[in-house]
């Protein structure tokens, strides 16, 4: 199983946390394989030069070879590289599943939070972009943390099967 893992990657805090996601996604069977864009050297070697031609020709590829798409969605604002990678796997029809793990969305019974939002500048929630969230949601899910994305993926694993 071909599995497209999608995340920003240009913090070394980036870097750190999506090798730890993949390594934990790797270990779940030998059948898995996961590209992992900043491991692509060619194209994601910051120190050497790839046009933006070279990298969307050569993850486009990657996304559409893939049986999964799994799209980290935290951030200030869903990282346009990532939310382009899920546009594509919807219109190729891959299954994505959105990994959102931002601790704003907890507290969603609390009344004080609830009632803050109707206050100008008081939303104690964080947004997402509805349109690259509905893409995900049409094709696959969103999960808000490491344990339930390796539950869904082992689950689409015993689908293929």
């Amino acid at each position: 199983m071909n599995i497209y893992f999608a995340a920003p990657m240009f913090a070394k805090s980036d870097l750190l946390y999506n090798a730890s996601v993949v390594a934990k996604i790797r270990e779940l069977s030998e059948r898995i394989s996961v590209y992992l864009p900043q491991e692509n050297g060619a194209i994601n070697d910051k120190s050497a030069y790839a046009d933006s031609k070279m990298i969307a020709q050569a993850d486009t590829e990657k996304v559409v070879e893939s049986d999964l798409l799994i799209a980290l969605l935290d951030g200030l604002v869903i990282d346009p590289g990532v939310a382009s990678e899920v546009g594509v796997a919807y219109a190729k029809n891959i299954p994505v599943i959105g990994l959102y793990t931002d601790t704003r969305q907890q507290g969603s019974d609390n009344q004080k939070k609830l009632a803050a939002l109707g206050e100008v500048a008081e939303n104690q929630f964080h947004y997402v972009n509805l349109y690259t969230t509905g893409l995900i949601k049409l094709n696959g899910t969103i999960v808000s943390n490491e344990e339930l994305l390796l539950q869904k993926v082992k689950e689409f694993m015993n689908k293929e099967d």
